[in-house]
């Protein structure tokens, strides 16, 4: 398993912003199709955005397309995402999962559960 650190999560208004991090030390993320995942209480995981190893293509669910980014920093080793008009629904832990292109496609369709890579997650809690 590779490990990954995620961070920047917190409390936030409705309408905030906040940028996740995604950290990985002892090999390079830049191989890897990162995707972030997020889970909240008493639903199944859901992937919301990924970047492709290959040639840094994005893909969005329509939930959060506008208004998430998700980005590469590689000689930081890092991969962001910035979140924008948060919203309640956005209330979730969320997780950076590292794999292939194709099994990131396979983790995003569900029919794949375990990626190469995951961390423990970072909380986003959307509330005045």
């Amino acid at each position: 398993q590779l490990q990954v650190v995620e961070s920047g999560g917190g409390l936030v208004q409705p309408g905030g912003s906040l940028r996740l991090s995604c950290a990985a030390s002892g090999f390079s993320l830049d191989y890897y199709a990162i995707g972030w995942f997020r889970q909240a209480p008493g639903k199944e995981r859901e992937g919301v955005a990924c970047i492709s190893s290959s040639d840094n293509s994005t893909y969005y669910v329509d939930s959060v397309e506008g208004r998430f980014t998700i980005s590469r920093d590689n000689a930081k080793n890092t991969v962001y995402l910035q979140m924008n008009s948060l919203n309640a629904e956005d209330t979730a832990v969320y997780y950076c999962l590292i794999d292939s292109d194709g099994g990131m496609a396979e983790l995003f369709a569900g029919t794949r559960w375990t990626p190469r890579g995951w961390g423990r997650g970072t909380k986003v809690t959307v509330s005045s």
